[in-house]
């Protein structure tokens, strides 16, 4: 089931991404899909600094990825915008970093389909108006966990 949230303003979207982090505890896949200003480094950066990242988050857009240690645990965020082929995934070594004890954050997932998990949560996200209406798949048990949370929360 499809879950859909409106997200009237930043401050509304940085909410959404510390609820994120608590639900999800720092673990699973979590996919952001939209068109570019539409939020996803918003939401991520909401997600890594809620869960104990002091600083900036930069976007990975050019190194594709951006590990963080935290006292959660690993979190990696993706950028997938400038990949030339999901096959590159191996090569950064991907499938090495997936696991239950990190969450890993991944923006165009549609890039690297065919070499991606599936995901625990898909996250779209479209621009309306000054805000963001914010919708969320679950595809796993552990996703349906998240999602339930999310509902919620939000309902």
């Amino acid at each position: 089931m499809i879950s859909t949230v409106i997200l009237p303003d930043e401050a509304a979207t940085l909410a959404f991404g510390r609820a994120l982090a608590e639900a999800s505890g720092g673990r699973g896949v979590i996919t952001l899909q939209g068109d570019l200003g539409s939020g996803k480094t918003t939401l991520s950066r909401a997600v890594i600094q809620a869960l104990g990242h002091k600083g900036a988050v930069k976007s990975p857009t050019y190194t594709l990825v951006e590990p963080y240690e935290l006292p959660t645990g690993r979190v990696l965020h993706y950028d997938l915008y400038r990949l030339n082929d999901p096959e590159e995934l191996h090569f950064l070594g991907m499938r090495d970093f997936l696991g239950p004890e990190s969450l890993t954050l991944i923006e165009w997932p549609e890039r690297g389909q065919g070499w991606l998990p599936e995901p625990d949560l898909a996250i779209s996200i479209i621009v309306v108006n000054k805000g963001r209406e914010l919708s969320w798949l679950a595809h796993t048990d552990y996703g349906r966990k998240l999602s339930q949370a999310l509902t919620h929360r939000y309902r």
